[in-house]
């Protein structure tokens, strides 16, 4: 079956101010890097901050352009897209930011920015938007009465909710969720996971998650890619690379999750980064693979 995404070789690169005595240099925060996502898969990207795993999530959805590489989605070649195409094609592919303090606009009343994507696409008329706005506050669990609120008269959990009601307005296919939780009080985090579970049954979306809390990566990816230094060190069913790990690196990252066992001592495996060596992924045992 052909994959809903396909990314392959994928580079990234930021020019950096040069000085007096230096010249000018460029950034690679992705380097060369390819992965596909199954429809209905949840697709985990993990790793340290600096990593380029928000990097990768937003040159997929072309947020920002990338330096090189092949970007397919249903078979659309998305870096070949015009800025008209690219516009209607965005419908099929949303993103639910990280911070839901500063990604909402602060004067929209939170109605009109869940309406604003269907506008921009001219679906519907005003009154069938409108009604279309009322089912998607209902299916993220927030009462349709609130619709004429700002943003600031909401709790983070509740932005958030704003936030996946506006990217799932126009039915994609594909959400990316860049550390969707990460800015919200623990209590609230197990709420918007279980609702993003809940969504994605029930109206067959696939994620690209992620994240850097290896234990809720573990409990709702299918399979998961580790990033260092702007490179893919492994890719594998979250069972199999939480349970056995192959790259130094994956096995750094595993030993820090936090055991939940009073009194259990924490194995620390150090990693030293000088060792690290850039190289080709290849397939250690079924669908298991790691640049080593």
């Amino acid at each position: 079956m052909t994959p809903l995404v396909q990314v392959r070789n994928l580079v990234k690169e930021f020019p950096s101010r040069g000085g007096w005595f230096r010249r000018a240099k460029s950034h690679r925060a992705v380097d060369d890097v390819s992965f596909t996502i199954a429809t209905g898969e949840t697709f985990g990207l993990v790793g340290e901050s600096g990593s380029g795993k928000t990097t990768t999530g937003r040159c997929l959805l072309r947020l920002i352009e990338p330096t090189s590489g092949e970007i397919r989605f249903r078979e659309m070649d998305v870096r070949a897209l015009s800025a008209g195409d690219l516009r209607r094609a965005r419908r099929h592919f949303q993103i639910v930011f990280q911070d839901p303090y500063s990604s909402l606009n602060p004067r929209m009343r939170v109605g009109a920015i869940v309406e604003e994507p269907l506008i921009i696409h001219r679906v519907g008329t005003r009154d069938e938007r409108r009604a279309r706005v009322k089912q998607l506050f209902e299916l993220v669990g927030l009462d349709p009465t609130l619709a004429a609120k700002y943003p600031h008269e909401f709790s983070g959990g509740q932005r958030q909710r704003i936030g996946l009601a506006r990217a799932l307005a126009l039915e994609p296919a594909l959400v990316v969720c860049d550390e969707p939780v990460s800015a919200l009080d623990v209590s609230v985090q197990a709420q918007v996971v279980n609702l993003l579970l809940d969504l994605q049954k029930r109206l067959s979306l696939t994620y690209l998650f992620i994240a850097h809390d290896l234990r809720l990566v573990r409990q709702i990816c299918d399979r998961v890619a580790v990033m260092y230094r702007g490179r893919l060190v492994e890719v594998a069913p979250a069972e199999t690379l939480f349970g056995a790990p192959r790259h130094p690196y994956t096995q750094a990252l595993l030993s820090a999750i936090p055991r939940l066992q009073p009194g259990q001592r924490l194995e620390r495996i150090p990693y030293d980064s000088a060792t690290f060596v850039p190289a080709p992924l290849r397939e250690v045992s079924p669908g298991h693979f790691t640049a080593i």
